[in-house]
């Protein structure tokens, strides 16, 4: 089951930062992080400890490490913001109850998509109306190699816990084998099932119940 690699140590405290960083991004009236800025300053935090760590810590190799990260990290976060926009329009032609799209950090976008409109009761069919919109994703990400895809899917508390977890892998496999049918490379893209393991809210009601089942996917820039 493919999963987003893991990061050195350095790399690990660098990215812990960068989650404190990207919170100070401004954001437009359409819910748009303005990612360039705060990507610059990540990348120049990045670029700053690798030129630290290379065993010449002069002030000039330093300043060439910032300035390269801070290009890098500016480009990460511009790429992004284009792939945000596109992701935004095709969830505005969708109820906007049934698809969300949430900003996480600089070069990480998570879309929320409700059970109800992806699949039938208790199956992981894909509903024929849902398709149109995973080929929108598909040619938003699938032209660019250093993009990459995380399907999970996820349930309500009801049924066994076993029969949910076996239902929530099948749903997001559905969704990445849509997605590879559409050009997605499999190199980009993985699949994971949450079960009933993290509802949003309470299962007690079937309000709550209904945010519970749900599939997300996770896009990452690299």
């Amino acid at each position: 089951m493919k999963r987003f690699v893991a990061v050195p140590l350095v790399a690990a405290l660098v990215l812990s930062m960068s989650i404190g960083l990207s919170g100070c991004a401004s954001t437009g009236e359409n819910g748009e992080g303005s990612s360039a800025i705060g990507g610059a300053i990540i990348g120049g935090l990045v670029g700053g400890v690798l030129a630290n760590n290379t065993g010449n810590r002069s002030q000039g190799r330093t300043a060439v490490g910032v300035v390269a990260g801070a290009a890098a990290g500016a480009a990460i976060g511009n790429a992004m913001d284009e792939k945000e926009r596109k992701i935004r329009t095709i969830a505005a032609e969708r109820d906007e109850k049934s698809m969300q799209v949430e900003r996480l950090q600089d070069d990480l976008l998570r879309v929320s998509v409700a059970s109800e409109a992806s699949f039938g009761f208790d199956s992981a069919a894909l509903r024929p109306e849902f398709k149109p919109t995973l080929n929108q994703v598909a040619a938003v990400v699938r032209d660019d190699p250093k993009f990459g895809i995380l399907v999970i899917g996820h349930t309500d508390s009801i049924g066994s816990r076993e029969y949910n977890q076996r239902l929530s892998e099948r749903r997001a496999q559905s969704v990445v084998d849509y997605l590879r049918s559409q050009g997605v490379a499999s190199h980009q893209i993985g699949a994971e099932g949450r079960g009933m393991s993290e509802p949003r809210a309470s299962n007690a009601t079937e309000e709550g119940r209904a945010q519970n089942r749900r599939v997300e996917i996770y896009m990452r820039q690299y």
